[in-house]
């Protein structure tokens, strides 16, 4: 027993796994893009080594250093996570240099405070004049086509997504918007003084489906038929997953889409991956946003009334 003990304490311990680096999206199709922009800030530092004499302790500028410094900085912090939030592509292309020449533009600021060049070399304030305008011009375009590309977004987006969005609203399951994203959608409908649909749509025996068939299956039955719903949805119609099988969604009044999108679902079948075809009675409850209740009570309403 002692040995076994001995044993168990020489081994080495697994350290802790680290959490994973970000995988950084390619500039212009080079994967290296952050490893050459180093090697240009190695070399400006070089440049300046070279050419240039230490400026004294004394003639240090403490507010431009921590000004400019800190500028420096917060533009590579903004670099990398453009680069790992986005894909590659255009726009990421060019925000990324935009900000590579801001980043190159307030380097050279900021080495000019700690040295001292000859009052007949040119080439730093061509430097600090040229790359930081040019790497707003830069920028300036690519947050033009970012807009461009947000615009395309929208309307891709659609039915998930109404007047604002919010990404910590989202269903990880389905991809919907969540209850809370639907409840601050009925207060904006409200305070802009509309009156619109609500509808709650779920299925009669769905905890059946958990129970005989898995968890995992019960998921891929609401995801499907949300991306079915979504494919039926008329303009102006925002779709959100509730809880478990419950699926809301907000209508112009007097719409007739309740009617239909309910017999979509009662039409509809989810197969099994033995190819049974699984088909439930579909539940379903309706009030007007206009109610005299809070948001998420109004919510919780719709949700008794199936029950």
């Amino acid at each position: 027993m002692k040995n076994r003990d001995v044993n168990e304490l020489n081994q080495p311990r697994a350290l802790p796994r680290l959490p994973a680096l970000p995988a950084f999206a390619p500039v212009l199709g080079l994967r290296h893009f952050g490893h050459g922009l180093l090697l240009l800030l190695a070399l400006l530092a070089g440049l300046f080594a070279d050419q240039a004499a230490p400026r004294p302790f004394a003639q240090w500028r403490w507010m431009d250093i921590v000004g400019e410094g800190g500028m420096a900085i917060m533009v590579g912090v903004w670099l990398a996570y453009v680069r790992a939030s986005r894909p590659a592509g255009p726009v990421s292309n060019w925000l990324c240099l935009g900000l590579a020449c801001m980043l190159l533009g307030s380097y050279v600021d900021v080495l000019d405070e700690f040295w001292l060049l000859p009052k007949s070399v040119l080439w730093d304030n061509w430097l600090e004049s040229t790359l930081t305008p040019l790497g707003m011009l830069l920028l300036t375009v690519g947050l033009h086509h970012w807009r461009g590309e947000q615009l395309a977004l929208q309307r891709q987006l659609g039915p998930r997504e109404r007047d604002f969005r919010d990404h910590r609203r989202i269903d990880a399951l389905t991809q919907l918007a969540d209850a809370g994203y639907m409840a601050e959608q009925i207060a904006l409908e409200r305070s802009a003084g509309r009156a619109s649909t609500l509808l709650m749509l779920g299925w009669q025996g769905f905890d059946g489906v958990a129970r005989l068939h898995g968890l995992a299956e019960a998921d891929r039955m609401v995801q499907s038929a949300s991306r079915l719903l979504l494919l039926h949805l008329p303009p102006d119609t925002l779709l959100c997953r509730y809880a478990g099988d419950r699926l809301v969604l907000l209508l112009p009044a007097g719409s007739a889409a309740p009617e239909r999108l309910q017999a979509v679902l009662a039409d509809w079948s989810y197969h099994l991956p033995g190819g049974e075809a699984l088909a439930l009675p579909v539940q379903a409850a309706q009030a007007r946003t206009d109610e005299a209740l809070e948001p998420q009570a109004l919510l919780l309403r719709l949700l008794d009334r199936m029950r």
